[in-house]
């Protein structure tokens, strides 16, 4: 809300209660970068590409090695605001009948799927109709996708009462998405116990039930009663290089080594769940998460060394740039976040074991 001179003027007066000697030189410094700004920012921008797209050089390259055609509108849709997407819960609603009440309290919204809708501006959420009462959440468009994807549908769908396990459950959105689709005997696992308070609170809000449990999921012995699982969600601790756009400081706190280990702890996690899951059963691995090793690489390298599992039609990566991915990121402020998604079936006799 202030002039430039005034800022200059404010920085000035603040070096010299500091370091007197320096006060001419500051004044001099910006006042030079006002006559020169544009001039400046331009060759800076086209010299550095970490000045230009405000990420690390090293994840700058890694994009572009994922992905060289769209590399320059990924760095840039990180850098846009998200959308507020909404979820309406199934047991009281759809998108459409959900979209005519906010309507009638001035708020637009674009129809995003069947129980999807994407907020025109975001509001509070004491504003939506029903929030309290566990009619509608706040959840990514990419993130809805896991729930369907596990449950299945027609003759793949999982029946009510299956035994499923939401392996890292919290902040619990998956979870319920889950519980509002389908009655399911379901294991919600995290290993921070604090976070489980925040699955507690979710599930609570929507009257929603499940069996909470912390425990790392890559240590089963701790809290697994050695009942198989008909289905499992793993939504894998990842680099979150596919969310930075709702988290800038991500970009800046990640190392290279990070990835690394990353990608070691998913190995860990889908051999480890893999064991537990029934004969005829699916597990579903997300990541949020733009970078190949961490989706695609990882589940190439699971079929490697798993010849049995049977990989079925899933989404893959999905990219934060709606349907324009020919560079330009005019739509990214509708699109869903970054994810990786796959499905894995286990050969054996189908049926749920309850």
């Amino acid at each position: 809300p202030y002039t430039d001179h005034t800022l200059v003027d404010q920085a000035v007066e603040c070096v010299r209660q500091r370091q007197p000697g320096s006060a001419g030189f500051i004044n001099a410094v910006l006042r030079r970068f006002l006559r020169e700004r544009h001039l400046l920012v331009a060759q800076l921008q086209a010299e550095d590409p970490v000045a230009r797209y405000q990420h690390p050089r090293w994840w700058i390259d890694k994009v572009r090695r994922d992905w060289p055609t769209h590399a320059t509108a990924l760095l840039e849709a990180a850098n846009v605001q998200p959308p507020m997407t909404l979820r309406v819960n199934a047991r009281h609603g759809d998108a459409t009948s959900y979209a005519e009440q906010l309507a009638h309290i001035g708020i637009t919204a674009k129809i995003a799927g069947s129980h999807a809708l994407v907020l025109d501006q975001a509001v509070p959420v004491h504003r939506l109709p029903g929030f309290d009462q566990g009619h509608v959440s706040v959840q990514d468009l990419s993130a809805q996708l896991a729930a369907p994807l596990l449950l299945g549908e027609g003759a793949d769908a999982l029946p009510a009462g299956a035994r499923v396990l939401d392996a890292c459950a919290a902040p619990g959105g998956k979870t319920a998405h889950l519980l509002e689709l389908q009655t399911l005997d379901l294991l919600a696992l995290d290993v921070d116990r604090e976070r489980l308070v925040k699955v507690a609170q979710t599930l609570a809000r929507q009257n929603l039930h499940a069996t909470l449990q912390a425990g790392d999921a890559a240590e089963p012995t701790p809290w697994w009663d050695g009942r198989l699982f008909d289905a499992i969600l793993l939504d894998a601790p990842c680099s979150a290089s596919g969310i930075v756009r709702r988290h800038p400081d991500i970009r800046w706190l990640r190392r290279p080594a990070d990835i690394t280990t990353l990608v070691r702890t998913q190995a860990r996690l889908l051999d480890t769940l893999w064991s537990l899951l029934a004969p005829g059963g699916r597990l579903v691995y997300a990541t949020c998460s733009l970078f190949k090793a961490e989706g695609a690489d990882q589940i190439d390298a699971f079929l490697q060394r798993t010849p049995h599992a049977i990989r079925r039609p899933a989404p893959g990566h999905r990219l934060p740039l709606g349907e324009n991915v020919s560079g330009s990121v005019k739509n990214c402020s509708e699109a869903g976040d970054g994810f990786y998604y796959a499905r894995l079936d286990k050969p054996g006799a189908a049926g749920p074991s309850i």
